[in-house]
C-alpha cells in the first residue's frame, strides 16, 4: 500500500473517533448540576471532565467502590450517553441510601427536571444528611484512588481531620 492511500486510510479512521471526543467535551464543558450541595456539584462537574480523558479509570471506580456491575455502568456512559457526573451520583447516593443504582437511574430518567435534588426527593427513601455525607466521603475517597488533588470544604476537613 503506498504512503498517501495508507494515510488517507488512517484519516479516515480516526475522523469518527476525533468527532466524537469533540462532541463529548462539547457536551461536558456544558455540563449542569443540582444535588442541592454546592460542593457537590462541582466535584461531580469536575468528575465528569475527569472521566472524558480517562474513561476506564472513572467506570472501574464506579463498579468497584458502588458496587454496580461494569457493563451496566460501561452501557450507561457510552451506550446512552449518560454524563460522567450523573451517573457517579445516581451510583453512590444509591449505596448511600440502601437503593440499588438501577432505582437512581430509572428515577431519573423518568422525570430530570429539578436535577438531581428533585429526584432524590421523589425516591423511597428521602433524603437526609447522611445520605450526602455519604456521597461526599466518597468523592473524597474517589479522589484519593485517583491521586488527584481536592479542595475540602470546612465540613469535610473536620470530619475526615484535615
Amino acid at each position: 500500500m503506498n504512503a498517501r492511500l495508507l494515510t488517507l486510510l488512517m484519516l479516515l479512521l480516526l475522523a469518527p473517533a476525533t468527532v466524537l471526543a469533540q462532541q463529548t467535551a462539547e457536551r461536558s464543558a456544558a455540563y449542569e448540576v443540582d444535588t442541592g450541595d454546592r460542593w457537590i456539584d462541582a466535584q461531580l462537574r469536575d468528575i465528569n471532565h475527569y472521566a472524558e480523558r480517562y474513561p476506564d479509570a472513572f467506570l472501574d471506580e464506579v463498579s468497584r467502590y458502588a458496587d454496580v456491575p461494569r457493563g451496566y455502568v460501561s452501557a450507561l456512559f457510552s451506550t446512552h450517553g449518560w454524563q460522567a457526573g450523573d451517573l457517579y451520583f445516581a451510583c453512590f447516593w444509591a449505596k448511600a441510601s440502601g437503593q440499588t443504582c438501577r432505582d437512581s437511574v430509572r428515577a431519573f430518567s423518568r422525570d430530570p427536571a429539578g436535577g438531581w435534588q428533585a429526584v432524590v426527593k421523589r425516591m423511597p427513601r428521602a433524603p437526609d444528611n447522611l445520605h450526602y455525607r455519604a456521597v461526599r466521603h466518597a468523592i473524597v475517597a474517589s479522589y484519593e484512588h485517583w491521586d488527584r488533588p481536592i479542595t475540602l470544604d470546612a465540613t469535610l476537613k473536620r470530619q475526615l481531620n484535615r
